[in-house]
């Protein structure tokens, strides 16, 4: 069977990344549908195995973030990967357009009060990122947190990723783990996937004219993801690109990344002292 190497997909910190050289499909981890199943299930059975402790632990958290285009699938990665996970150990959190109250706040202030408690795993589905991705290809959105727009030049947005890596700095000194998914879809597998939209009647909903609009921005999103995730993947912090057009890989590699960094915790059940385990036999002659 072959074997996924996370490294492959990793940003390396100060690396200048060009989409265009990352690939949107890799040789398949599975030689069929039977075996991709029988991989993520043992993926999936792991994971679970891993969240518990991460709870009995109480010493750290896991922050999933996930960004991509229209269509690449985070939905289906975090529905599938995450499927045999607690859910009182794991929330996730969809970024929509921002709420009143948010836009009264610094663009970090929604996204910090959405992390996960020690022992639990939060999941962005869209995250802080879109104000470094989004509101740039649509400048005008500055508007609306109080900028102005035609102000909005290199210098601006690159202090917004100091903020970001200043932000997600803190959180990994505070054992809050932090693990940035781009789901790298072609703009072809794009068009097939949108395509399906429109012809299975069951996926009309999630199609509209708005995601025609956005697709002819592609190469705008593109440069903007290039930067954010040249200057913000960190050793402590870093972003994957995983290639999105095959959904099975895409899950398989994500699901082998998130339990990689959980191994490296080294996480343990709380021992039990000698005076516990004698209150445990007490009531257990109580009960018997």
């Amino acid at each position: 069977m072959k074997q996924i190497d996370a490294e492959d997909f990793r940003v390396k910190p100060e690396t200048t990344v060009d989409l265009k050289r990352w690939p949107t499909r890799v040789d398949p981890f599975y030689a069929s549908k039977e075996e991709y199943q029988q991989r993520l299930a043992d993926h999936i059975a792991r994971l679970s195995e891993h969240q518990q402790k991460l709870y009995a632990d109480d010493r750290h958290a896991l922050l999933l973030i996930f960004q991509a285009m229209d269509a690449a699938g985070k939905d289906g990665v975090i529905r599938h990967v995450m499927s045999g996970v607690n859910p009182q150990g794991c929330e996730v959190t969809s970024f929509k357009h921002p709420s009143g109250a948010e836009l009264e706040h610094d663009f970090l202030w929604r996204a910090g009060h959405a992390l996960p408690e020690r022992g639990r795993i939060g999941i962005f589905n869209r995250s802080h990122y879109e104000d470094v991705l989004i509101v740039r290809v649509h400048p005008e959105l500055l508007a609306a947190e109080g900028f102005d727009p035609a102000a909005a030049d290199d210098d601006f947005w690159s202090e917004r990723m100091r903020s970001i890596r200043g932000f997600e700095r803190h959180l990994g000194a505070n054992n809050v783990h932090v693990l940035k998914f781009f789901l790298h879809l072609s703009k072809d597998e794009q068009r097939k996937r949108f395509l399906a939209r429109i012809d299975e009647p069951e996926k009309n909903w999630k199609f509209s004219q708005a995601d025609m609009i956005e697709r002819g921005f592609w190469g705008d999103y593109r440069r903007a993801y290039e930067q954010a995730l040249s200057e913000t993947s960190a050793k402590a912090a870093p972003w994957f690109v995983v290639p999105a057009d095959d959904k099975h890989n895409a899950r398989l590699i994500v699901s082998h990344i998130i339990l990689d960094r959980l191994e490296k915790l080294k996480l343990s059940y709380p021992t039990v002292s000698a005076e516990r385990k004698a209150e445990l036999q007490k009531i257990r002659a109580q009960l018997e």
